[in-house]
């Protein structure tokens, strides 16, 4: 018998070997029987859990062999983490799952589930808000029966029917064999990426970012409960929970009493997003308010080649304060199905967050091209494999009287024959063709749809909305409060948007009680309840996370970010989580969110680099992302609008990054003068007022013929000055705000570009990596050929007080920069 596995082929051998020497039991057992006298599986559920974790097994071998001949991209297995297969048993194929990448056993089960019962409820139950504990779960095991023909048998020549065990996990295990080949034809990803999703499984497809999707788990929890208990008051009103609003709305994506499951390995406990997942999960129960999500930690003790020291990882779980710790050996398969019922049972009761602590192995190292010998001796590979999941079912299979060794091993041969087979059928499929269809799922816009929404929305408030739109400005809209402010006329268009989409919700630190430090948000909380309006811990990863969550959950999430500077402390929320969430499901999934991040600088008096930051750089990388920067109070309300409709319809992830320093800015070019200031347009204006996403603003001053300056926020403002003083020098000059920084306004840029042949590009951001790198390079792409100039911030952090003047770019440098260009 081998000592130690290296090889694809060692461990199939071994199991071989292992199934080979399993002694028949004295006498066979009904499949309808539990395995023993007080198992809460039979025969015939435990017979499915095998079928389940063999599928996954041979997916395993069937991957490092399409490797070896350079057709097969992802090697990352599932190999002893089989006892995954027994929590999706105990959980609903309704509940909402984001997975870890060790998951197959748990895909293939859920997917056998839906199989059998392939059109679950969604509609609210008849519960009342104190959900009752029920056997969920095994009633989901896809039976014996929903595998083999109604005319086989029952009893022992059941089992023996291998071509049947495996019908139930086909579809799955073509899935998972088309991601591994990158074929278009795989039903989420569609050939972009290996992941475990699909939308009818209730499979969040997750990215590979370790922990990543935790925070997401959580705003998850946070979002179907609070969508529960509208649902709840709803049917007492005969109401009913609707998502988004107008035609389009649509009812919660999962029941009322779904809990969330999300899995990850041992080593993510260390990573800081799994700490603040844990810490919000458990702020929030302290606090009083239920996420009802199950965290499974499936630790095989290793990261990679990093082991987690023996107790870490339990002493890690079990300190997680307002969560439930549960644990189970995943070697066992009863133990861990009956801790899995229990854990998912108790977080449906108690709508509380738990984590069930899966002791798992890990056979044929982290993937294809992981040397396990390098850093782990023969004995602890002994070791692992004698704690094999599948081999331990196999055992309790042939203990129990279910099945013989041999009947188990034709099993295992029949699946890994259809396996093979599916693999070289899906070998010969369609990959992902060029650029265009690698894209097509990322980002769509629909502009035209986007205006109607937005026009429909004014429709509503002038309408049908009008009575209970005066009712929330306390009878005097904010079209009749007079010019308003940057910060005052957001502050208006976000309560807008609260009436027109009821399931929006403004959240982050301080936006609450206190209005926002900028008091940006300002009575919202008191005109739409602490349930729409709310604080946060301060920790944005978990704010984003929140959000991310929300809107996957069916919600219209609008977070905030206290200071541009710390958006970076969790900006892989933006960059790996929300931005490639269609990408890896084809908008089978979306999270539409609009993140408000008060940033930039020039703050008078105040602040430093952390409250001054300039960096926007990170975001513009991210594809498909949508930056907004509103520097005047007139388009702020057109332009959140827009973001909020293009969320609704077509769920983009949108930046509105606001100008710290012009939130309370009034005067343009004189103390007094009040020509920063704008009336907030009444419903019947906002179409004629609607702003498209990529589309700049242009102002001319004097006969606008000699001079273009491309800017934005803080920009704007200086270089309307600087074109004033260059106006009595007789110089014409047309400032074009970009508004938009993603996607950035070419067509607009080159049209005003091209009208005078001479471009100042006013950048506040730095020099390496700002806007004005774009700007300069879509001139280029567009064969521009006129003159062009920089000016922009110098490659600094802002340093504190009247120093910051050093690095920033200011009215006067405008001037100096647009006679230096004149002059050529």
């Amino acid at each position: 018998m081998l000592s130690d596995v290296t090889t694809p082929q060692d461990l199939d051998d071994r199991f071989r070997e292992t199934l080979a020497a399993l002694p028949a039991a004295e006498r066979r057992r009904d499949p309808a029987d539990p395995v023993t006298d007080d198992a809460p599986l039979t025969g015939a559920q435990l017979l499915d859990l095998f079928d389940a974790q063999v599928t996954s097994r041979q997916l395993d071998l069937a991957g490092r062999w399409l490797r070896s001949f350079g057709e097969g991209f992802y090697t990352i297995g599932s190999a002893g983490h089989e006892a995954n297969a027994a929590v999706a048993a105990a959980l609903r194929p309704t509940d909402p799952a984001l997975l870890h990448y060790r998951s197959g056993a748990f895909y293939c089960l859920r997917a056998a589930q839906v199989a059998a019962d392939p059109a679950p409820s969604t509609e609210p139950s008849t519960e009342s808000e104190s959900t009752t504990e029920t056997e969920p779960t095994s009633a989901r095991v896809p039976s014996a029966d929903a595998v083999v023909s109604e005319a086989e048998p029952s009893g022992s020549e059941q089992v023996t029917e291998a071509a049947g065990g495996f019908t139930a996990y086909a579809d799955a295990a073509r899935d998972v064999l088309r991601g591994m080949v990158a074929s278009s034809l795989e039903p989420i990803a569609g050939g972009r990426h290996k992941v475990f999703g699909r939308a009818d499984l209730a499979i969040v497809p997750t990215t590979s970012t370790i922990a990543s999707h935790l925070p997401r788990a959580v705003g998850m929890g946070l979002a179907v409960e609070r969508l529960r208990r509208l649902d709840s008051a709803g049917r007492r009103t005969g109401a009913g929970v609707r998502v988004g609003s107008g035609a389009g709305a649509t009812h919660a994506p999962w029941p009322p009493d779904a809990i969330v499951v999300c899995s990850f390995g041992d080593a993510s406990v260390n990573h800081a997003s799994a700490t603040a997942a844990f810490n919000t999960a458990g702020w929030y129960d302290h606090a009083g308010l239920r996420i009802p999500v199950l965290f499974v930690c499936e630790d095989n003790g290793l990261g990679i080649s990093v082991r987690s020291p023996e107790g870490w990882v339990e002493a890690t779980l079990r300190a997680k304060p307002g969560i439930r710790y549960f644990s189970a050996d995943g070697s066992d398969p009863v133990q861990t199905y009956a801790v899995a019922a229990e854990a998912a049972a108790w977080v449906r009761r108690n709508r509380r967050p738990a984590v069930l602590h899966l002791r798992t192995v890990r056979l044929m190292g982290h993937a294809g091209a992981d040397a396990e010998t390098a850093y782990r001796s023969p004995a602890e590979l002994a070791e692992d494999l004698d704690r094999d999941p599948v081999a331990a079912t196999a055992r309790l299979l042939v203990d129990a009287g279910v099945a013989t060794g041999e009947e188990l091993l034709t099993r295992y041969d029949e699946t890994g024959w259809q396996v093979r087979r599916l693999a070289e059928e899906v070998l010969g499929e369609p990959k992902l063709a060029g650029a265009a269809d690698v894209v097509s799922a990322l980002a769509p816009r629909r502009p035209v749809r986007v205006a109607r929404a937005v026009a429909d929305a004014a429709a509503r408030a002038s309408g049908p909305g009008a009575a209970a739109r005066a009712e929330a400005f306390g009878g005097k809209p904010p079209e009749l409060a007079g010019p308003m402010t940057l910060a005052q006329s957001i502050n208006a268009a976000l309560a807008d948007g609260m009436l027109d989409h009821p399931q929006m919700a403004v959240f982050g630190e301080d936006v609450a009680a206190k209005g926002g430090v900028y008091g940006v948000t300002k009575g919202l909380r008191d005109r739409f309840g602490a349930a729409r309006v709310f604080d946060t811990l301060l920790d944005e990863t978990s704010v984003l996370g929140l959000g991310l969550g929300a809107g996957l959950a069916g919600m219209l999430p609008v977070p905030e970010i206290q200071y541009l500077a710390y958006l970076h402390n969790a900006e892989d929320q933006l960059r790996g989580e929300a931005a490639t969430m269609r990408f890896f499901s084809q908008g089978a999934f979306r999270n539409p969110m609009v993140v408000r991040v008060a940033g930039l600088a020039y703050q008078e008096g105040f602040g430093g680099h952390f409250h001054n930051d300039n960096s926007v750089a990170v975001l513009r990388d991210v594809p498909g992302l949508v930056i907004a920067v509103p520097a005047r109070p007139d388009d702020a309300a057109p332009m959140l609008r827009t973001c909020l409709a293009s969320a609704a319809v077509d769920g983009s992830v949108c930046v509105f990054l606001e100008p710290i320093a012009l939130y309370h800015t009034r005067d343009l070019y004189a103390d007094g003068d009040g020509e920063w200031l704008a009336g907030y347009p009444e419903p019947g204006g906002w179409v004629a007022g609607h702003v498209p996403i990529g589309r700049a603003r242009v102002y001319r001053v004097g006969s606008a013929d000699d001079l273009t300056i491309i800017t934005f926020g803080n920009g704007v403002r200086m270089s309307l000055r600087a074109a004033a003083v260059l106006a009595e020098e007789g110089v014409g000059t047309r400032v074009v705000d970009l508004r938009w920084l993603a996607p950035l306004p070419v067509a607009d840029i080159i049209r005003e570009s091209s009208a005078t042949g001479r471009v100042l590009v006013v950048d506040e951001t730095r020099r390496s990596g700002g806007v004005g790198e774009g700007v300069i390079a879509a001139l280029v792409d567009a064969g521009y050929v006129g003159a062009a100039r920089r000016v922009a911030g110098v490659d600094s952090f802002v340093p504190l007080g009247p120093a910051a003047r050093h690095v920033l770019v200011s009215a006067e440098a405008i001037t100096d920069g647009a006679r230096t260009l004149l002059a050529r």
